[in-house]
């Protein structure tokens, strides 16, 4: 080939790769470029997540195509593409080191862990550690944050409950999930909750920007009562119930346990809790009334345990 020919096979490479460019980056029509971008911009940060996932984008771009003047010829793949390259939105992948799955999310201006953790699926919501830190319950964000995402309806348990069967399932260590997602020195557990229908599931804004889907404060106390080992310890528990003494419904609280309709009585732990949380007996008597049948335990597995009569309830020592 002469350097001549060279040169011209030379020059309609670069051209073809520049407007290959032109194409991807020049997503709307030419005198619409800037326009658009600014709408896209506009739409991003109103919409008030800050991590999405594919298909939350794919959803934005059917649902502004024509307000953002799109070419015609742009593919869902082409928006995204833009998205990274153009306004630096960044692709996260993410992995755990007990399975297989893959969760790929796109990260708007600078979200908080907590906002990638609530991003796991499109119906789950932040609960146990990340509801205590989302409202405010503890200062310090937890390294590992959990969220429900509910199971399907199931019938409830037909065997009569039991002081033995009890005295059984408290001994030993309490079941934890293990379906977990690392993001920077950071643990997500995705837990499989009972079907609530995402009772007392509320949208919070984060006071550093982004909204998430978290359990109210009530149902938030009830599910770290419950898991006490998903919120750091009974220790942390109690903390949490201390913080909280000033704001939370006890009316709340028991109209919302009747609806979750547990088999072991967990009013008797609530009711402890909230008593060690200085909440007036007359308040705490509400808990009372809803029958105390069995000995209860404050959580699994406990070696050196006090008994505590009013509430009857084995909880651990010093507490």
């Amino acid at each position: 080939m002469t350097a001549w020919r060279w040169y011209i096979y030379q020059r309609q490479t670069v051209n073809k790769s520049e407007r290959m460019a032109d194409y991807a980056f020049r997503i709307s029509r030419a005198a619409r470029v800037k326009e658009a971008q600014a709408k896209i911009v506009a739409a991003l940060d109103e919409d008030g997540r800050r991590v999405f996932s594919p298909q939350d984008l794919i959803q934005l771009l059917d649902d502004h195509r024509e307000d953002w003047w799109i070419l015609s010829g742009i593919t869902k793949k082409d928006f995204i593409h833009y998205l990274e390259q153009e306004l630096e939105m960044r692709k996260l992948v993410l992995t755990g080191p007990t399975h297989q799955q893959k969760f790929i999310r796109y990260l708007w201006r600078d979200p908080s862990p907590i906002e990638v953790a609530s991003s796991l699926r499109s119906t789950a919501y932040l609960c146990h550690s990340s509801a205590v830190f989302v409202h405010g319950l503890t200062e310090q964000l937890p390294k590992v944050l959990y969220v429900n995402y509910e199971q399907s309806v199931k019938p409830r348990s037909s065997g009569a409950l039991t002081q033995d069967s009890m005295d059984r399932a408290f001994r030993g260590k309490q079941r934890e999930s293990t379906f977990t997602f690392e993001y920077d020195n950071y643990k997500f557990i995705l837990l499989s909750g009972k079907n609530t229908k995402r009772l007392d599931v509320q949208t919070k804004r984060l006071p550093q920007g982004g909204k998430v889907q978290v359990t109210s404060v009530e149902r938030t106390l009830i599910d770290i009562a419950v898991r006490p080992t998903y919120a750091g310890g009974v220790h942390q528990v109690l903390e949490a119930y201390r913080k909280a003494a000033g704001v939370l419904s006890v009316g709340k609280i028991v109209a919302t346990l009747k609806q979750l309709d547990y088999v072991y009585p967990y009013h008797q732990a609530i009711g402890f809790y909230l008593e060690r949380a200085a909440v007036s007996i007359k308040q705490t008597d509400r808990l009372r009334e809803l029958g105390i049948e069995f000995k209860f335990y404050l959580t699994h597995g406990m070696r050196e345990m006090e008994y505590n009569e009013r509430w009857q309830l084995f909880h651990p020592k010093g507490m």
